[in-house]
């Protein structure tokens, strides 16, 4: 009996290990869903019963599910940064110290800097054809309107279709002003600056002080006058100038007309698919949902139980869907590893009215924008590869969007870079059940560049611990967000700093609900003191490097905007009818 249980166990391991390495002898697909403001509460498999979501409910099923995925930062640009370059936002230069905390322009001259190695980059150099599909929001130029610095294609994709930016209510027409009024602000600035140079220049033109061409002056006002419309009417010129499409370097609409974009998306994606059949690829769709304006096809408004964001969500669950059943066609389901996530957590304050606009996170605090709170970072994270990976496992374990980084090159057979600090740790093993816990011993939560909080994971213990350094001030008290304000901030008179933190053990309260003190928990003072150190430790690591998001980076910069046409009346469709019925 002995003996036959041995050789049983023998032939098992055997099995996984073998079946592994021959799984790994052909390097697999790669395709990547990453969701845009997207809460984990929004989804079935995480416990929402009011939204219908089948297709990422079947994933989960037929996988592996994560329910303590982080994200690196709680905003779209530094968030997607990390999960790009397996690395804390703050290394890139990517995390900002001012309000404007994501990239606000098309012609902006931040973003994504050229010496990161993205993932993208590394999947190529191992012989994988890489595509990006949808939203970008990591930079265009740096120092003409087509260097293209920070384009996909100068970061290691192949293939782009999508947008550049980022969804806002200014690319919709009459839809109110942009929840976060930071864009708005933006324009007010310039045509203020603008304008007094104008007066300046014409009263140093007619006094004989300045020798300037009438011209110029003439090119200030029209700039200046450009801009006060812009910012007056809420839309203007930025629906032109941010909402655009993109194929590779070429614009394809300016602005995009969103009645078809998703069938535009969805196409795309699947055409991918069908064309790299032979693989290896890799396939990263990064959607535009559910980011407002919320706009949603006629086959699905009105037909969830949470009104338009609801209809948003269940769109693209049905776009996850038809993505899944190309790989289904082409027989390539068995030979993909698949994996779903949100870039951060559902924005609370998106509201019209009394109508919300943003998503839930379930039992979590917090949301959008909130470096520390588990509303902000906690997102969804599910993981597919049949015959590989087990079905139905569910890990409890902290991992990070930034793990995608290591785990993606691990199986296309890469080596990571030696000349950087990569964060990410491979999620293989994990996700495999060959390791019963998580590579990470700390996160570190920042909310732009400041750290806001901590989690140590005792591994001994199994307990994991979260200190908070800095929240934000709810407004109104109390209501778990900052309404009225667009997102909370991460510093000045809207945070409340805390010395002692304030503790949680995430294990045994994970909303967050009881803070811990030297009262109430007996080894208060130890993990305090433990986080501390593992804190000094991490910004040792860190060394200084341009600020991407600085305010010179993210003001827009009329020689940097991509243009169809002749500035500033930039305009085309090269789509024409070419979208196919959904």
């Amino acid at each position: 009996m002995e003996r036959y249980l041995l050789t049983a166990l023998t032939s098992c391991l055997f099995w996984n290990v073998f079946g592994f390495s021959a799984a790994m002898g052909s390097k697999p697909n790669i395709l990547l869903f990453l969701a845009d403001d997207l809460g984990i509460g929004d989804i079935g498999c995480y416990g929402n019963n009011t939204l219908r979501t089948p297709n990422i409910d079947r994933l989960a099923r037929e996988g592996v599910k994560l329910t303590q995925h982080i994200a690196a930062a709680p905003l779209c640009t530094p968030s997607r940064a990390a999960f790009l370059t397996g690395r804390y936002p703050i290394r890139s230069g990517m995390a900002s110290n001012n309000r404007y905390r994501a990239l606000q322009w098309n012609a902006g001259s931040g973003g994504l800097p050229p010496n990161e190695t993205t993932f993208a980059r590394l999947l190529q150099q191992q012989g994988y054809t890489t595509g990006l599909i949808g939203k970008w929001h990591q930079g265009v130029n740096c120092e003409s309107f087509n260097d293209h610095c920070h384009h996909p294609l100068n970061h290691g994709f192949d293939y782009f279709y999508g947008m550049p930016f980022t969804l806002q209510n200014t690319c919709q027409e009459n839809k109110p002003p942009e929840l976060d009024v930071a864009l708005q602000a933006n324009l007010w600035l310039y045509s203020q600056i603008i304008s007094l140079a104008v007066l300046t220049l014409t009263a140093g033109k007619l006094t004989g002080l300045i020798t300037i061409r009438w011209k110029i002056i003439a090119s200030f006002t029209l700039a200046g006058g450009l801009f006060f419309i812009s910012w007056y009417s809420s839309y203007g010129f930025v629906q032109y100038w941010n909402c655009i499409l993109m194929r590779n370097h070429e614009i394809t609409e300016q602005p995009m007309r969103l009645e078809r974009t998703a069938s535009l998306m969805l196409k795309e994606a699947v055409s991918f698919i069908k064309r790299n059949k032979h693989g290896p690829f890799l396939l990263f769709v990064s959607f535009l949902h559910v980011h407002t304006p919320l706009f949603t096809i006629k086959k699905f408004l009105g037909k969830s139980r949470h009104g338009l964001y609801g209809d948003n969500v269940e769109e693209m669950d049905w776009m996850v869907g038809k993505i899944l059943d190309s790989l289904d066609k082409e027989g390539l389901k068995n030979h993909t590893f698949t994996y779903f996530a949100s870039d951060h957590g559902g924005h609370l304050e998106a509201q019209d009215g009394s109508v919300q606009l943003g998503g839930w996170n379930g039992i979590y605090k917090g949301g959008k924008g909130m470096g520390g709170w588990e509303g902000g970072i906690r997102v969804p994270g599910v993981f597919r590869w049949p015959g590989v990976l087990p079905a139905g496992m569910v890990i409890d374990e902290p991992t990070s969007l930034m793990d995608i980084y290591p785990t993606l090159v691990h199986l296309a057979g890469g080596m990571l870079p030696q000349d950087r600090v990569i964060d990410g740790r491979n999620l293989v093993p994990l996700l495999q059940g060959r390791a019963q816990k998580s590579e990470h011993e700390f996160l570190f939560h920042y909310c732009g560049s400041y750290l806001h909080a901590v989690r140590w994971h005792e591994k001994d213990s199994g307990a994991i611990w979260k200190a908070h350094y800095v929240t934000p001030i709810f407004h109104p008290p109390g209501a778990g967000a900052c309404y009225g304000k667009g997102i909370c901030p991460c510093f000045g008179e809207g945070v409340t700093h805390h010395d002692p933190p304030l503790l949680f053990d995430l294990s045994r309260d994970p909303s967050e609900a009881k803070p811990l003190s030297a009262d109430t928990e007996p080894l208060y003072d130890t993990v305090i003191k433990k986080i501390g150190r593992a804190t000094e430790e991490h910004r040792r690591t860190l060394t200084p490097v341009p600020e991407q998001l600085s305010l010179y980076n993210i003001l827009w910069k009329p020689w940097l905007q991509p243009c169809c046409g002749t500035f500033p009346f930039c305009w085309c469709d090269k789509e024409g009818d070419s979208t196919q019925s959904l």
